[in-house]
């Protein structure tokens, strides 16, 4: 039996489990942010991201830095949002409640 599955064509092989993947990360860029905001039309989502300038707190201004633009469809955005709360979940159940301010 064994012998038989090693034989099957490694294209019917893909087919019954899906593509395959690869991630090509060989143009990422890495970047920190403490800050995001969130937009929409019905054509698009847009997040911004970027870093709070400002050091001490109850300041009149807050400067916060914009560093990178993701613009998605409302399907990817439902994606997104979807795989962020399992991440988000993941972690509660292994590091406890996370508690914010809303």
């Amino acid at each position: 039996m064994a012998e038989a599955e090693k034989e099957k064509d490694p294209k019917e092989a893909s087919e019954t489990r899906g593509p395959v993947i690869r991630w090509d990360d060989s143009r990422m860029q890495s970047s920190y942010a403490n800050v995001c905001n969130v937009s929409s039309t019905r054509e698009e989502v847009t997040l911004l991201f970027g870093t709070n300038q400002n050091w001490h707190t109850g300041q009149s201004e807050l400067v916060v830095q914009l560093t990178d633009r993701i613009m998605m469809n409302p399907y990817a955005a439902k994606r997104l949002s979807l795989l962020l709360n399992n991440v988000i979940d993941e972690y509660e159940k292994r590091f406890g409640e996370l508690k914010i301010d809303q």
